[in-house]
Order: structure tokens, then C-alpha cells, then sequence
């Protein structure tokens, strides 16, 4: 503490007597310690606490003050107006201080320490003296320190805001509102989450806004692309290695898993990682457990997994290139991000978006883009989705003069696909490069096309209502497809 500090005191009592006693045990340290302000009733404290909000370092109260607002309830209300305010209950309900269940109820409605009225001297004293002003000094020190960490948590949340709005969500399409929604719902919530949807349609935003809205949010966020990883470093990424575990190995090296420890990994092309760290990212998952190359005993993490793929891991697992069982522990909850031609009511907030966010970077005021531009790009296939279009428009304020024209759109989409709104997205009516008869043709497109509903609602009954199925209808028709 530095030595010019003042601890500025509240007292809430409605016997004289008792007022005098305290103030008697507080002049040893008024040099330290002064009563600011006395009221006889809860009431008038509350109204002066409102007032003077943060004037006051430590409560001090009688539990059976006068008046309707008194004991826990009046320590809670004290609490909403000022968390950081310590609260010190004196009474005389008891002179048994090992009465756990009172103190427990003090404690749990926000006091920082109880005494009773009776000490040694009654006459002159609250408590034991010495005991008491060291109760003071101490909640003092607990209200500096959490004033200190309440300054360090409000900067941190003003850089995770920070990082949030470079980290938006744009487009305002039913699916994207959707996806949007289940972001900030799953963000509440601990499970793993598995994200599908092709290349480029920005599943790692998908994760690192769940990450960040979560409670998770002040601590590290850890994306790794598993297919970038040789499959002879995988397990030491992921887990680390200790000294000396193998010959290079001259210092330990953490793992990604320790450092997303209280935070959240996201396994990007998580369908890439060999079986051999399938199995033991199967362990993390079970035991929260991580073993490091060359040490004998485990780690215990507490990492959030979120992973993603742009492949059909059913497929994956039926194939046996991954494991059925890590299969169900990361897809508890599965979030699917919709191809770019599919929700092509986000391409004009996207263009716009990377227009101003690309032209205020480039140091040049944003252009106009004409209509027919506009529907230009409304109108193609982005086989690369949401990274092909932020591509193009950099390619655009890079070679466009001016306003950006249908010609400019035109020289700037390299493959140059561009397709109407009437054209078809092609159909594979192939199996086994033979041409599937009717019947199982139509068998595969009520299968694709369940399995996508399904993928984008939140339940079986929400997705029977999204085909016009009473739930039943629905539930028989996904058997005879194999979906159940």
C-alpha cells in the first residue's frame, strides 16, 4: 500500500452505543482509517452509495440494521452498485464464530468478513480490536487488487472487441443470419463443434467468432491446419516432446494443446491428421490427457476443440481413413458454412465490405461499382468462395480506373465462368461410370438433399418442417434412405 492512502469507511448501525464503539476501536488508525459517513437504515445507505458511487472503500454493517433491507439482502444490493466495495457484517445474532452455515450465507451474498458485537470490553471496543482493524486493512488490499484486475479483464475485453470487429461476419442472407445464430448460441456452450463446408467459405472465422464470444474469450485461440503438418510431426506439434526424446531434440518443446490450455484449438482439414494422432487426439478428448513424446506420465489440458473439414467425414470413416469414434466426439455439434452461389444475397455486402477495407489499406478513396458489375459478380460460380471474391476484388482496385465496370469484372474473374441464374449446377449422374437408373437417382438426391437440410437446422422436427413432412413421415423417409 502506499503511504498516502486513505480508507474511507461507511458505517450502517442504529444503536448509539454501538456507533460509538466502533469509532473508539477505528481512532487507533485514524490516521489511516476514517468514517466518512453513518446511517441508521439500509435504505439510506443504498441511496447514498448511488449517489457517491466508488467513495467508499468498506462497508461496515450491523446484520440486523432497522428498517425493511437488512442482512444478505442488503449485502447483495450493496454488491450491485459497487462490486468492488468490501463489506464487513457486525452482530449480534451470535458469539460462536465457528457458526460455518452464517458465514457461508455472508460469504456466498458478498461479505468479506463477519465478528460479533462482543468482545473482551464491551464498553469501549467492537470485537477484538487488533482483529478488527486488520479485517479493514486487509479487505482495503482485496478491494485494490480487484479494482487492479477489473482495469486488466476491461482492457482485455476492449481488445477482444477489437478484434471482433476485424473478425465481422458479413452478409445478411437467411443462411448466413442462421449460421450467425449459432455462433453466439454454441459460443455459451463447451462442446466440440465440427464445421463443414468447402474450401474458402471461412469456417476458421466460423471458429475463431465462437472462440471469441465464449468464456473462453481472454485466453488463447490456437488454429493449426492439420494438413500442412508432415505426417511425422503431427504428434509433436500437437503434443510436444521433452529433452532429449529423440535425436534434434535439444530442448522440450510445448505442444499446441499445452498452449491452448483454458482456451480453444481449432483443427483445420482435421480429416488430413494420420490414424496414429487420431487415436491419441481421441485420448485428449476422453481424459483430457495429452502424452509428450519421451515423458512418461500425462498432462492434463483443458482445451476446447473445434474442428473443420471440407470433406464427408462419413465418408472418411466408412472408408477407414478415420476414426468412427473420434468421428461422434467431434462432431457433437456439427455447423455447416453454405458454398458463396449459394447464399449469393451476401456477395453485394461482401464487395462492398473488402472494397472499403482493401481501397482505406491501398491509401485510395473507395470506388462506385456499376449495376451490371454488381451482377456480374452476383451471377458466377466463386469456386473459391469467399477467399476467390476477396482476390477478385483486390484485383479490381488494383486494375480498375475509377468506378469498377462490368469490363473490369470481367478481366479480373480469371476463369472467366460465368454463368446466368438460369443455368443448372452440374449433376453427376454417373455410378461407377455407369448412368444410374432413375430409381437411384432419385434415391441419391432425397439422400443429399435431407442430409443438407438437416445439416442446416437445429433439430429433426425443424428440418421436417423446413421439407413440409409431418416428423414422422420424416423420420420413415430418413430410414429407407439409411440417414437414421
Amino acid at each position: 500500500m502506499n503511504d498516502g492512502y486513505k480508507i474511507n469507511v461507511l458505517l450502517i448501525e442504529d444503536e448509539d452505543f454501538d456507533v460509538r464503539r466502533v469509532k473508539n476501536t477505528l481512532k487507533y488508525s485514524k490516521e489511516k482509517i476514517q468514517i466518512k459517513d453513518v446511517v441508521s437504515n439500509g435504505n439510506s445507505a443504498i441511496d447514498l452509495l448511488k449517489k457517491n458511487k466508488e467513495e467508499y472503500d468498506i462497508v461496515i454493517m450491523d446484520f440486523q440494521i432497522a428498517g425493511g433491507l437488512r442482512g444478505e439482502n442488503l449485502i447483495k444490493k450493496i454488491k450491485e452498485i459497487d462490486p468492488s466495495v468490501q463489506i464487513i457484517v457486525i452482530t449480534k445474532m451470535t458469539i460462536n464464530i465457528t457458526d460455518f452455515e452464517f458465514a457461508n450465507n455472508l460469504m456466498r451474498a458478498g461479505a468479506f468478513w463477519y465478528c460479533t458485537k462482543y468482545p473482551g470490553d464491551i464498553e469501549d471496543y467492537i470485537y477484538q480490536p487488533t482483529d478488527f482493524l486488520m479485517s479493514i486493512f486487509n479487505a482495503y488490499e482485496k478491494k485494490q487488487l480487484q479494482k487492479q484486475s477489473n482495469r486488466s479483464n476491461k482492457k482485455l475485453t476492449q481488445k477482444v472487441e477489437e478484434i471482433l470487429s476485424q473478425k465481422v461476419m458479413i452478409g445478411d442472407s437467411e443462411p448466413t443470419k442462421h449460421l450467425k445464430q449459432q455462433i453466439e448460441k454454441y459460443a455459451d456452450s463447451e462442446v466440440n463443434i465440427l464445421i463443414n463446408g468447402p474450401s474458402g467459405t471461412g469456417k476458421e472465422l466460423v471458429a475463431f467468432n465462437i472462440h471469441y464470444k465464449s468464456r473462453r474469450k481472454l485466453e488463447n485461440f490456437v488454429p493449426i491446419n492439420c494438413g500442412s503438418l508432415p505426417h511425422d510431426l503431427v504428434e509433436s506439434e500437437l503434443f510436444g516432446y521433452e529433452k532429449g526424446a529423440f535425436t534434434g531434440a535439444f530442448t522440450k518443446k510445448s505442444g499446441l494443446f499445452e498452449i491452448a490450455n483454458n482456451g480453444t484449438i481449432f483443427l483445420d482439414e482435421v480429416s488430413e491428421l494420420p490414424l496414429s494422432a487420431q487415436v491419441k487426439l481421441l485420448r485428449v478428448i476422453q481424459n483430457g490427457e495429452i502424452e509428450k513424446i519421451g515423458r512418461t506420465g500425462s498432462i492434463k489440458v483443458n482445451a476446447r476443440i473445434i474442428a473443420a473439414t471440407n470433406k464427408d467425414l462419413q465418408l472418411e470413416v466408412r472408408e477407414g481413413r478415420f476414426r468412427e469414434d473420434l468421428y461422434y466426439r467431434l462432431n457433437v455439434v456439427p455447423v455447416y458454412v453454405l458454398p458463396l452461389k449459394m447464399r449469393t444475397e451476401d456477395i453485394p455486402d461482401l464487395v462492398n465490405y473488402f472494397l472499403e477495407f482493401y481501397s482505406f489499406d491501398m491509401g485510395r478513396k473507395k470506388p462506385a461499382i456499376k449495376p451490371e458489375a454488381m451482377k456480374l459478380l452476383i451471377n458466377y460460380e466463386w469456386p473459391g468462395n469467399v477467399r476467390e471474391l476477396k482476390n477478385v476484388v483486390q484485383r479490381l482496385l488494383l486494375n480498375s480506373i475509377g468506378n469498377i465496370t462490368e469490363s473490369d469484372v470481367r478481366k479480373s474473374l480469371i476463369t472467366g465462368s460465368l454463368n446466368s441464374p438460369e443455368q443448372p449446377s452440374p449433376i453427376n449422374f454417373l455410378k461407377n461410370g455407369k448412368i444410374m437408373s432413375l430409381k437411384e437417382m432419385e434415391k441419391k438426391f432425397r439422400s443429399d438433399y435431407f442430409k443438407f437440410v438437416r445439416e442446416n437446422s437445429d433439430s429433426d422436427s425443424e428440418a421436417a418442417k423446413k421439407l413440409g413432412l409431418a416428423p414422422p413421415n420424416f423420420h420413415r423417409m430418413c430410414k429407407e434412405l439409411g440417414l437414421k
